[in-house]
This record gives C-alpha cells, structure tokens and sequence, in this order.
C-alpha cells in the first residue's frame, strides 16, 4: 500500500470518530466524507470492467456498501436543538463504518502480504477477469456507503425537522380525527 492509500484509508475511518462526539449537522458533514470518496474514486477508479463476472463481483460489494451505508445512518443518532440538527455517530454506526472502510483496507494489505495467488485463484474460478474489477468493487463499495449513509442522515433530518414543525395536537382534537378515519 503506498503513503497515499494509507492516508486515504485512515482518513475514511477517522470521519465516523470525528461524529463520535455529538455536532451539528452541517455542510461540512456531508462534504468532507463526500469530498474523500471523490478523490479515492478519481485516483483509483480508472474502469468498471463488465467482462466475465466482474459485474457480479462490482453488485456484491455495492450492495454491500448500500446496507453498511443505511444501516449506519439508521444508527446515527439525529436531534433537533432550536434551529439546528445535531448528530452522533454511536457505537453500532462507528462499528459498521470501521467494517466497511476496513474490508477495503484489510483486503489490498492481505493480498500485497500473502493473499494475492489466493484472489487470483478465486477470480479464475468465479470469472472475474482482471484485478481493476476488485479495485472498482471496494471503491464503488465505500463510495455507496458513504453516499446511502449521507443520504439516510439527510432523510431523517429532513424529517426531525418536519415532525418539529407539526403542530402539537391536543387529545380532544386527536379522537376526533381518528372518528373521521373509521
């Protein structure tokens, strides 16, 4: 791995632990994790190779990606203050962002340190034709978490913020409400 995976890496996983302590839900909370995949998919996406089963491979690992992402918005933790939304990232969250962030991580380290007559082995069995299907599979798997997480925040702040604006309802106005329903 050189210098820069390293730091693009530990970047990706640091972000969760930057939402670890409770902050406002800001433009920076979407940008700077957006703006990381951005640079990891410029540097490193060259291709998205359709031969073989590489498709196959590239749909795993994204829908992979798209259940790490959501789940981990789920368990984000979002509440409205006054005017402001402010989010914390809890252990469920951080747990499933090191995971997807680390598989990435964890994969290239193996196969520069052991692993790589293994993969080779496994492609030729499955089809998958060429290393750039792994490489487009593990970028377009965080940079799918990354975007459905973002975009779960988002959904849910959108609506912790419309459900403050609903007006409070007293009982009396409730039962009739729920009369009119049957």
């Amino acid at each position: 791995m050189t210098t820069t995976d390293w730091i693009t890496d530990i970047a990706l996983l640091l972000v969760v632990f930057r939402q670890m302590r409770e902050g406002r839900l800001d433009a920076k909370s979407y940008v700077i994790p957006l703006g990381i995949v951005a640079f990891v998919a410029h540097s490193y996406l060259n291709t998205v190779p359709t031969a073989g089963n590489d498709l196959v491979l590239i749909g795993a690992l994204v829908a992979v990606g798209a259940a790490l992402g959501v789940a981990g918005g789920v368990y984000t933790r979002i509440r409205k203050v006054g005017a402001h939304l402010f989010i914390k990232a809890g252990a469920v969250s951080a747990t499933l962002w090191v995971l997807g962030m680390g598989a990435r991580m964890g994969f290239q380290l193996w196969v520069d340190h052991g692993g790589a007559d293994d993969v080779a082995r496994f492609s030729l069995a499955h089809q998958i034709t060429t290393g750039d299907a792994w490489v487009a599979a593990f970028v377009l798997m965080a940079l799918t978490e990354v975007v459905t997480r973002l975009g779960t925040i988002f959904l849910r702040g959108r609506m912790a913020t419309r459900e403050q604006r609903q007006p409070a309802v007293d009982g009396r106005v409730a039962a009739v409400a729920a009369d009119r329903t049957v």
